[in-house]
């Protein structure tokens, strides 16, 4: 089963390579997008990422600022998580700038009134506190395996820079650090993902997006989504499978992530049915837009259906199996993506002035977009980046404790 799901995997991220081929010797002309909708399918993942890494990450606060004990198993693998999707995010957004050779600009030309370049430097600090943390969580078990004369051995005395200590009394100098670190990185991780909901909320010539809502409504869906990505994780790629500890361990992640998600469709709710109760026409048509559109059924099926009715039904009805709660969450992560979609390309799609479509006439200009195949290929790539770092990630690290490794 693992040899055919790592073939899977090699395939996959074969494909991506062609996308990312494409891209860097092609250019954008590969691209579906155009200069009235500039952003698609990238940005969307990008965001998607953004949100998954930023819920991870403030999970993982449970256990290490807030002493959750019931989370405990899973705090590493938390942090672990919010890392890869994070380097996902960063790659994904890499190939949709114009001169991918110029991102290191980002840092020499900031503007203290942009949004965007606050954004960059508090992903810049949420990265480095990321690697500093996870390194602080892993030490000791890392000490523990150092001496294995193999390469998970090696690597661990790399790591741990020649820090052997694995006692009870270096576990709770790192912890105290690991409270420190979390705490800080609490209004950290709000900032970054809330500022990339306020990224769109300030763009007032879009009343789609222009919205007070939106840095909430980021951060919800953020914890909703980085929960369901950890509970099925934890449901289908967790050792020790079938124990008791495992089963209510992926019950109570299903539960924080039930509660979560329930809230996030509320907030959804108050932001469609405001906006279509009001029928102010420059607000409600794009709204109208991912419901009745040419693609309502991301909204409806990918998203109403699939990711949020038959989800929160099996994890109200069937909370309890441990296959099913961890199908539920896959469902919910698939969901967010379909929320993304939902959020940059409809408010993209309407025209800023009415007859603008028709006032200049060019083949590159209209308000219909797809993504190409070379977008979904370098996206495939990103996503098989990500799942092959977390593969190895969990093989050769002690992201799960390390008797229950051993076991």
């Amino acid at each position: 089963m693992k040899r055919a799901l790592w073939g899977l995997w090699g395939g996959t991220f074969v494909l991506g390579l062609i996308g990312v081929y494409l891209r860097v010797f092609v250019g954008k002309e590969v691209v579906g997008y155009n200069s009235y909708i500039p952003w698609g399918l990238w940005v969307a993942m990008y965001i998607y990422f953004v949100g998954l890494s930023a819920g991870a990450f403030l999970l993982s606060t449970l256990v290490y600022v807030f002493g959750v004990r019931r989370l405990e198993p899973v705090g590493k693998l938390a942090l672990f998580t919010a890392l890869v999707t994070l380097l996902s995010a960063l790659v994904t957004i890499w190939f949709d700038i114009g001169h991918m050779g110029r991102f290191w600009k980002v840092f020499t030309s900031f503007a203290w009134q942009s949004m965007m370049a606050w954004m960059i430097w508090l992903y810049t600090a949420y990265f480095i506190l990321l690697i500093v943390e996870i390194w602080f969580a892993l030490r000791a078990d890392l000490a523990s395996v150092s001496r294995r004369m193999d390469l998970v051995g090696g690597l661990a005395r790399f790591l741990t820079m020649g820090r052997t200590d694995a006692s009870a009394a270096a576990r709770a100098r790192d912890a105290r650090a690991l409270k420190v670190l979390g705490t800080l990185g609490i209004p950290l991780a709000v900032a970054f993902h809330g500022g990339v909901g306020a990224l769109f909320g300030v763009v007032g010539a879009r009343p789609y997006w222009h919205s007070a809502l939106y840095p909430i409504l980021f951060l919800v869906s953020a914890l909703a989504s980085g929960g369901a990505l950890l509970t099925f994780v934890v449901a289908f790629f967790w050792p020790r499978r079938g124990s008791v500890e495992h089963r209510d361990l992926v019950v109570f992640l299903g539960q924080i992530t039930l509660g979560v998600f329930a809230l996030d469709l509320l907030l959804e709710w108050a932001e469609f049915s405001i906006t279509l109760y009001a029928s102010i026409p420059a607000h409600a048509e794009a709204f109208l837009l991912v419901l009745f559109g040419p693609y309502w059924w991301v909204f409806w099926i990918g998203h109403l259906f699939l990711g949020a009715a038959i989800p929160m039904a099996i994890l109200i009805l069937r909370g309890r199996s441990v296959l099913w709660v961890g199908l539920a969450a896959l469902l919910i992560v698939g969901s967010f993506f379909a929320v993304r979609l939902n959020i940059v390309v409809p408010g993209l799609a309407v025209p800023e002035l009415h007859g603008l479509e028709r006032a200049y006439t060019d083949a590159r200009l209209h308000f219909d977009y797809f993504p190409s195949m070379a977008e979904w290929l370098v996206g495939l790539f990103s996503v098989s980046l990500g799942i092959g770092l977390f593969g190895l990630g969990l093989r050769i690290l002690p992201i799960v404790e390390v008797s229950t490794r051993e076991a």
